[in-house]
């Protein structure tokens, strides 16, 4: 690794004391629940962004390279992973419904995200903390001068910002930024670092360069994952279940409406994901065709790749006699325009549509997770090419132990007549 930059903006703050002597019960060993019940005043704290204009399904993406950061840092000291809340993304497009500031708790389980890594909502780390600041802010960037050697190495180092950071210093010297809608929520220092590499070749500034309590990486998508597709990175996505309301709103509408139990479907669910442990290809999945058609800026992002709605009804309807099916389920984010013709040409069709109340209760992150949620459970799915939102079902329907073959499937483009399918990525246990 290269060496580190020096990093100035430093607390004050004592050095951090060694695992010996805090004593073995706060350090590896011990189940994340545990180490969130130690004594506050030991623990520090990461927190962490992303760059606006990205989507739900990436940012998703992003925590699980954050614990894998953050189980790095717990060999050595005793941190918790701060939640950033959610709000303000491109693909929530209800005007009318405020969706700031949302908790992750709306979303994802939190005891299951527990027992992984520790982690906590941002509100309790204002309340445990003594308010909302954040000493210390770290812009993630690549580095000004590439890597054109053509020998990749990981590094990080302390540079100059190479565009203005995103956040602006008040009256009284505090920095002021999104923070997630929190207003009220103020940085003490803003630096820039300049990374290449995975999510743990910042491990050494934060354990070494800084003594703040709290450290937020911003830009955080600029690191890579440490091992992608390893257990370690399976057991962060297997830890994000669902929020328990939103899978009870995905399972009674599987019931109404396509026929569909775990039961029947041989689906089987533990609220304990780890212990829970599906052989691949034991399950059967629900009597209907899930589909996940992907419009909106990926009709002229990826022209190529996304078939017109004609074209998807043709390869919907050929499945549905080669299966033996008789309802598709589509989640989608067409317009309502086009959400009406896919109704002429594909009277089979049915969708989640939320009431008011609905979309004011789950917000529109809340119903792409039923979405997913219905789509996951099919007995056969169909998605679209390079989409996050159809790869995040397909972790789901692995970690539910269906036939990959009735996973990793995509739309061809109308002028492709076959192309390249989603590749398998296994769990590991």
């Amino acid at each position: 690794m290269a060496a580190l930059g020096v990093v100035c903006l430093l607390l004050g703050a004592a050095s951090w004391p060694s695992a010996s002597a805090l004593g073995e019960e706060f350090w590896p060993g011990q189940s994340a629940a545990d180490i969130l019940s130690g004594a506050a005043s030991r623990r520090r704290y990461l927190l962490y962004d992303v760059n606006p204009p990205e989507g739900f399904n990436l940012r998703r993406d992003v925590y699980i390279r954050m614990a894998s950061l953050l189980k790095t840092l717990l060999k050595t000291e005793e941190w918790v992973l701060v939640l950033p809340p959610w709000g303000r993304l491109y693909h929530w497009q209800s005007p009318d419904i405020p969706q700031v500031r949302i908790p992750w708790a709306d979303f994802f389980d939190l005891p299951s995200l527990n027992r992984n890594i520790p982690v906590m909502e941002y509100e309790q780390f204002i309340a445990e903390s003594g308010g909302p600041f954040i000493d210390q802010v770290y812009v993630l960037q690549s580095y000004a001068e590439g890597w054109s050697q053509g020998t990749w190495e990981e590094k990080v180092d302390a540079r100059p910002c190479t565009d203005p950071p995103p956040y602006t210093q008040d009256k009284h010297e505090y920095y002021r930024g999104w923070f997630w809608g929190y207003e009220e929520t103020r940085g003490l220092n803003v630096s820039c670092l300049s990374v290449q590499g995975s999510a743990s070749v910042v491990a050494p500034v934060l354990l070494r360069n800084t003594s703040a309590r709290s450290v937020m990486l911003d830009r955080a998508e600029n690191l890579l994952h440490d091992h992608y597709g390893g257990k370690a990175y399976w057991d962060t996505r297997r830890s994000m279940v669902f929020a328990r309301h939103l899978r009870a709103v995905g399972d009674r509408f599987r019931s109404r409406y396509l026929n569909s139990t775990d039961e029947a479907d041989r689906t089987p669910f533990q609220e304990d994901w780890t212990k829970m442990q599906v052989k691949l290809g034991s399950s059967l999945g629900g009597p209907y065709l899930g589909v996940h058609l992907r419009r909106k800026d990926f009709i002229w992002g990826h022209r190529e790749d996304v078939p017109s709605l004609e074209g998807a009804v043709r390869k919907v309807r050929r499945l549905l006699e080669q299966l033996g099916l008789r309802t598709v389920f589509v989640a989608t984010d067409a317009a309502p325009a086009e959400v009406e013709l896919l109704r002429r040409l594909l009277p089979e069709m049915v969708r989640f549509a939320p009431t008011r109340g609905e979309l004011e209760r789950y917000k529109d992150g809340g119903v792409a997770i039923i979405d997913q949620w219905v789509c996951a459970h099919a007995r056969f799915f169909i998605g679209t090419s390079v989409s996050t939102f159809s790869f995040r079902i397909h972790e789901e329907r692995e970690i539910l132990g269906l036939d990959p073959r009735t996973t990793y499937n995509r739309f061809c483009g109308d002028q492709e007549e076959q192309c390249e399918q989603p590749t398998h990525w296994k769990v590991a246990y």
